[in-house]
């Protein structure tokens, strides 16, 4: 008898064992501090030509897409992701071609970029993203169109 009894209690002891840690685990709590900072994210700026920069392929009226340079300036310590592209406003040429008054140059923007821009200056190439129609006019051969557009960013 006296052996069965202690096997009993030890073997409640054991099971007693058991709840405890679980029960302590899920009643537990605690406290401490933290801290953050938050700053102000600067403006990232766009800029279609900077000196050295070419397209790979050139418009002609009728013909083929082509590609749109741009080249965005992230002033952040931080990487940005682009959110989207859009066009910004009338497509015109650029000063030498004064007569190039309908461009019949239009611009597709990618419906989800998916680009990353690292703190300095980034070279995005938008392969198609420019057309030119049967509009244009003569006076626009030769020139190199300012497609205005805007970046929606977010870090």
């Amino acid at each position: 008898m006296t052996r069965t009894r202690s096997l009993a209690v030890l073997l409640g002891g054991v099971l007693l064992a058991g709840v405890l840690p679980a029960l302590a685990f899920v009643t537990t709590s605690g406290t401490g501090q933290g801290s953050a900072t938050t700053g102000t994210m600067q403006t990232v700026t766009v800029a279609a030509f900077v000196g050295g920069d070419t397209p790979s392929s050139a418009l002609s009226p009728g013909g083929p897409v082509a590609d749109v340079i741009l080249r965005a300036t992230n002033p952040n310590a931080f990487s940005v992701m682009v959110d989207s592209i859009t066009g910004g406003g009338p497509i015109t040429a650029d000063p030498g071609h004064a007569g190039c008054t309908t461009t019949g140059v239009t611009f597709t923007a990618p419906v989800s970029p998916d680009i990353t821009l690292p703190p300095g200056s980034t070279l995005l190439h938008l392969a198609g993203a420019a057309a030119m129609d049967a509009t244009s006019l003569p006076a626009c051969q030769g020139a190199t169109f300012h497609i205005p557009v805007t970046l929606v960013v977010h870090r």
